[in-house]
């Protein structure tokens, strides 16, 4: 098949997947001059990637001194998380009476092939699925810009570097995932709106876990740098 993207677009691609890979590690600075004779290409569309990835917040690009993979903060998870949670909350309650049986019927097989891929410890399926889990109802909104901006909100989170899963974890994210279908059926879209924010993307609630699946320690309260996993 012809590869359709522009050269930015792969350019962003190859980027991305080396920090998914680990290969450009955060608090690291990437080469622009090695990149480029690497790929063999200009600095012009490698510029063009690396201003889009900025602009999503993996890398800062820092005058005089280059190009910066950025750390994952703590600030920063419960920013996203607060972030992620209010926009699709909004997204459930526009598109609300959209939603049909079939769309039920489509989370509810999409949430039980994710109980098969946790416990068969297969965390990319698993990934996969909850990407599409939250576009059954993502993908009824026509505001192309809202879904742009949570997508690389979750890659931030889960993605860069790649992480194993907690089961205990997920397991929870996959009981509030029912609880949101229930909601649906009942036609009770206040219900479901505040299982989305309040409980699926509500650091509080999820808090015991984050130490675990970022290895924080974070004995001050203060802001800091989480390790990958």
């Amino acid at each position: 098949m012809l590869n359709t993207k522009s050269l930015r677009e792969q350019i962003y691609d190859f980027i991305k997947l080396k920090m998914q890979d680990g290969e450009l590690e955060k608090g690291t600075y990437i080469n622009m001059n090695l990149l480029s004779n690497e790929l063999g290409i200009s600095k012009t569309p490698l510029r063009d990637a690396l201003i889009q990835l900025e602009t999503e917040g993996f890398v800062s690009i820092l005058p005089r001194k280059g190009i910066m993979v950025n750390k994952l903060t703590l600030k920063e998870i419960k920013e996203s998380y607060q972030i992620i949670g209010a926009l699709e909350a909004a997204v459930v309650k526009s598109v609300f009476n959209q939603l049909t049986t079939s769309h039920i019927r489509q989370m509810e097989t999409l949430n039980q092939k994710q109980y098969e891929a946790i416990n068969n410890s297969d965390f990319e399926t698993y990934y996969r699925l909850n990407l599409d889990f939250h576009g059954v109802f993502l993908d009824l909104s026509d505001n192309d810009s809202l879904k742009k901006i949570i997508t690389p909100i979750k890659q931030r989170l889960y993605d860069f570097p790649r992480r194993s899963y907690l089961h205990t974890w997920e397991s929870q994210h996959l009981e509030e995932h029912q609880a949101f279908i229930d909601c649906i059926r009942q036609k009770d879209v206040d219900c479901a709106v505040q299982i989305l924010k309040d409980k699926h993307w509500s650091y509080p609630v999820h808090e015991r876990y984050f130490k675990q699946f970022y290895q924080l320690n974070d004995t001050s309260g203060e802001e800091q740098a989480l390790t990958s996993g």
